[in-house]
């Protein structure tokens, strides 16, 4: 079955074309695009579609499904979204006619990485915890990246159903004086507080300035403070000393909202790391503090401490899932 899969994130969109069966996954054709390049969503699949029929002969697609960033809105006659960091608005049913596919449909992006799971490999993954996968239980998902994506994965007949969630968005819970200092910082730059205010790339920006105005010495040793890539490096190969500090203490709410997340939903079953930041750090989140600030959860650690939790790796995850969505339409 040939489809059309797509992962619509905030910065990038990644789009493939794949040949689907039960047991096989063969990758036709791919493209990376930078989204503040485009206008809208269509002019970027219109590309794509057009390079694509000028390789590929006789192009006909069976069906579609794109994971978007952002919530769906879904109705009988299809699906429909605004993505919460872009000013794009996506129709399931416009992207039908437009593309002459007869079947479309619209999912979160992390919706999308978690039916990806069942298609990964071992070497798609990074244990930061091995604990005892309790079989058919709840999968939780949770991931940093433009902004905090989260999702949980509820076992139906003979296989995991994506259940999409805007946890990110929930209120941020600090946890020592630090963090109750940082919610108070941020608190005076922004009317409300979220998790994603921290946990994502313009996240680390505000914790790395955030810092700067407690220190005594705020002057920035990196060139570009605002950039989310740059303060990264220089968090890692510790060339600026508050870049190290900003995302140790990334590390350490990230934790803490894992555990808040697989407490939330009972996650035996395991907690997943996706989103593209947990692979640029994973040297960060192996060492000791993510976990540590996970399994911080008083009378209900000894829980924490038997759920799997693995970073996942492969980058498009989301787009896996997606086809694999498509496959079954």
């Amino acid at each position: 079955m040939a489809v059309l899969a797509g992962d619509i994130g905030g910065t990038k969109t990644l789009l493939q074309i794949a040949e689907v069966e039960r047991n096989s996954y063969r990758v036709i054709d791919e493209r990376r695009y930078i989204n503040q390049a485009y206008g809208d969503f269509t002019a970027v699949v219109n590309e794509f579609m057009q390079s694509a029929a000028a390789r590929i002969a006789p192009l006909t697609l069976d069906a579609a499904c794109f994971g978007v960033a952002g919530p769906i809105n879904v109705a009988a006659a299809g699906q429909h979204t605004h993505l919460t960091n872009l000013p794009w608005t996506l129709d399931s049913n416009v992207l039908a006619q437009a593309l002459d596919i007869p079947k479309v449909r619209l999912i979160n992006d992390f919706q999308a990485a978690g039916y990806g799971i069942e298609a990964l490999a071992l070497r798609d993954f990074a244990s930061l915890q091995t604990g005892r996968m309790q079989p058919r239980a709840t999968r939780a998902l949770i991931g940093a990246g433009t902004g905090l994506g989260e999702g949980l994965l509820i076992w139906q007949q003979d296989h995991y159903e994506v259940l999409a969630a805007e946890g990110g968005h929930v209120d941020f819970a600090p946890t020592d004086e630090l963090q109750i200092a940082l919610l108070r910082y941020l608190m005076q730059r922004f009317p409300r507080v979220s998790y994603e205010r921290i946990l994502s790339g313009r996240g680390l920006v505000n914790l790395y300035d955030f810092l700067r105005s407690h220190a005594s010495d705020s002057t920035p040793l990196i060139p570009d403070a605002n950039d989310p890539a740059t303060l990264t490096s220089a968090a890692l190969g510790k060339t600026d000393r508050l870049a190290s500090q900003a995302l140790d203490l990334f590390v350490s709410i990230y934790g803490a909202q894992a555990g808040n997340l697989a407490l939330t939903v009972l996650a035996a079953g395991g907690v997943y790391i996706a989103g593209g930041i947990a692979p640029k750090i994973i040297d960060r989140l192996v060492d000791g503090a993510f976990m540590r600030a996970f399994l911080n959860k008083g009378r209900l650690s000894p829980f924490l401490a038997t759920i799997p939790v693995q970073v996942i790796l492969n980058p498009k995850v989301g787009l896996m899932g997606a086809a694999l969505v498509a496959s079954r339409l």
